[in-house]
């Protein structure tokens, strides 16, 4: 993933790079040990099947190319490169035939939503919805500009700012009433990368919610302090502790729903504010027999903007996943 870079250089001016040369892996070859890519090497491989075998064994998604036909004498395969040893970029996005909605919860993050719509736009055919919370630093008046300017791009904004849990729960309200087929969660400031949205719609063929999760084979995080990655792995191991360790990464915010399994999650009983609302749709889903599955990623901390997670977020999951944990032995 980027870091340390301006994202929306990376992002969305293309910049000069030397060509690609790509390391074509079939499926008879994939049980040999990866080696590490040099800075103008990158993998391609027929379906996504195969770029998910590859990645679980450490190899980075941003340099994956996914193509059908092979290239004549490794030359141009569709995809191209923002700059050296940088993600690739597939000619014209993914088009799933679906209406797929992306929503973003913003509030102060006008440094990132610039980049990230046309970022997004690279990789996935889709619509977006801002849900923002009367952001103070102009966010609002960016998306509305953003929404005139791409007719799939929309904006809901909201009086006041209530946590993430009442933003997203608004969005999927207004995603719902719009017969949108999957719905996917996803960060405003680059922590999830936009060239793994592919890799959700895809999984979510199989599954009626995908997480993007940071603790399964393949998956990590980068650009974290000890800290960071102490109160995550404890967070994690404490809800896991009262619900189970059928999920690893019960708290990751990259996520697509099924419209239906939505549909039967009674949302509005839903009174979780902060980042615990993660854990609670995760196992609400989990009690009505959904099929969750998990996809790696490398989550990579914010390079503009500062972090939403704050003491009361974490008070908050102390006292909620031990109730979510009764609830669920009263209802056996």
């Amino acid at each position: 993933m980027p870091t340390g870079e301006s994202l929306s250089l990376q992002l969305v001016e293309k910049t000069l790079a030397p060509p690609v040369r790509y390391r074509l892996v079939r499926k008879t070859n994939c049980i040999l040990p990866l080696k590490e890519l040099s800075i103008d090497e990158a993998y391609v491989v027929p379906d996504f099947e195969l770029a998910e075998e590859l990645i679980a064994r450490g190899a980075d998604s941003a340099r994956i190319a996914i193509s059908p036909r092979d290239s004549t004498e490794n030359q141009y395969l569709g995809y191209s490169q923002v700059a050296a040893g940088k993600q690739l970029v597939p000619a014209s996005p993914f088009d799933f035939k679906q209406s797929i909605i992306i929503v973003l919860p913003t509030y102060n993050e006008r440094a990132n939503l610039e980049a990230l719509v046309p970022a997004i736009n690279q990789y996935l055919v889709a619509d977006i919805l801002i849900v923002d919370d009367n952001s103070p630093d102009g966010t609002g008046e960016l998306a509305d500009q953003l929404s005139c300017k791409h007719g799939h791009v929309h904006v809901l904004h909201r009086s006041k700012k209530e946590g993430l849990g009442p933003a997203y729960l608004a969005g999927f309200k207004w995603a719902l009433q719009r017969n949108y087929s999957l719905i996917i969660e996803m960060d405003c400031d680059f922590s999830h990368a936009p060239w793994d949205l592919p890799r959700l719609v895809h999984r979510s063929r199989t599954a009626d919610l995908v997480i993007g999760s940071r603790y399964v084979p393949g998956g990590g995080t980068e650009n974290w302090n000890a800290s960071r990655r102490f109160v995550s792995c404890c967070g994690n191991t404490y809800v896991s502790l009262f619900l189970g360790s059928t999920i690893h990464d019960w708290t990751g915010g990259f996520r697509c729903y099924r419209r239906e399994l939505l549909t039967r999650m009674n949302l509005a009983t839903v009174r979780a504010k902060g980042y615990i609302f993660q854990v609670e749709l995760a196992w609400r889903a989990l009690r009505l027999g959904a099929d969750v599955d998990e996809l790696p990623i490398r989550f990579c901390d914010r390079i503009e903007g500062q972090s939403k997670l704050g003491w009361q977020s974490i008070a908050e999951a102390l006292m909620e996943v031990p109730k979510m944990y009764l609830q669920g032995l009263g209802g056996r």
